[in-house]
């Protein structure tokens, strides 16, 4: 069957984008590999109206209310290739199902690249973090870590140093006499032993344990780790993409349309910011972009 619109990616920005094509009467189906990047949290925050939601139940909901469109469908498996077909695209299933659309909508998604230190893993998401606006709040005042895996590490420290007493292991990226000066003017401790595990009763965390056999009392540890996008279709196409500070991006300009005409990117993988609700507006910026498209083909 030939749709209007393929969404490749069915979580927040997928599903948004999904939405205003299906409220615009257009045909959209959806493929989803069912595996978001906030899968690993128990809750999510900051999103507008669900604060200290569940993501999973977040995304039953919303999946629900876009399958109610009758131009929506779903289909679940996982995007293998993407290519130009007539005056379109044709994406093929990793069952080897084929669908074509005449527009496109890359929310495919990241993963993190985790360092594979002991003890961390099963803590991802519950008290090893990233974002302090996402998940901050709920350690205020507490013990807090941050593990340097860049040169950015750092300034995360110094952010971080907001919500409470902050330890900086530094793990091999040593700051500056400048950045030292501003880490203990922000009051956080810096620590220049190399970190070898995590300890507690995960998912909960208790301590860093150092190279030297100490242990450093942490309520909660912040990362900064790579990312790489899920799929390599944006490359099938011939997208441009940019290196951000943590991994690369899709390219997209302000209406988030990609270099290749009638493809678009929403979410994680297009924006170097992160969150619940810059995926949503991505989504919804990308499907209303895609819609006008479809009307006035010329400027697509």
């Amino acid at each position: 069957m030939h749709h209007d619109a393929i969404v490749i990616g069915g979580s927040f920005a997928g599903l948004s984008a999904a939405m205003y094509i299906a409220r615009a009467r257009r045909s959209v189906a959806i493929i989803d590999a069912g595996l978001p990047r906030n899968r690993f949290a128990a809750h999510s925050h900051g999103f507008f109206g669900h604060d200290g939601s569940t993501p999973a139940a977040m995304l039953d909901k919303a999946r629900a209310q876009v399958l109610a469109y009758p131009t929506a469908s779903l289909v679940v498996g996982e995007a293998r290739t993407a290519r130009p077909h007539g005056d379109g695209f044709a994406v093929t299933l990793a069952s080897g199902a084929e669908l074509t659309a005449d527009r496109l909508v890359l929310a495919f998604g990241l993963s993190d690249e985790l360092p594979g230190l002991p003890g961390l893993a099963e803590r991802w998401g519950h008290s090893v973090i990233i974002c302090p606006y996402c998940h901050g709040f709920e350690f205020s005042g507490q013990r807090l870590g941050v593990l340097a895996m860049t040169p950015m590490s750092a300034h995360q420290a110094m952010l971080v140093a907001e919500w409470g007493p902050v330890t900086y292991f530094s793990n091999g990226f040593e700051p500056d006499a400048a950045t030292r000066d501003e880490l203990i003017h922000r009051g956080v401790s810096i620590e220049a032993t190399p970190v070898v595990g995590l300890s507690g009763a995960a998912p909960a965390l208790s301590a860093v344990d150092l190279a030297d056999g100490r242990r450093v009392a942490i309520d909660a540890l912040f990362i900064g780790p790579q990312s790489r996008l899920n799929s390599d279709i944006a490359d099938q196409l011939g997208c441009a993409s940019e290196d951000a500070p943590f991994g690369r991006l899709i390219r997209t300009d302000a209406l988030k349309q990609t270099s290749v005409p009638g493809v678009f990117a929403a979410g994680d993988i297009a924006r170097p910011m992160h969150s619940v609700s810059f995926a949503v507006a991505d989504g919804v910026l990308a499907g209303t972009a895609l819609h006008r498209s479809l009307v006035f083909p010329i400027a697509a």
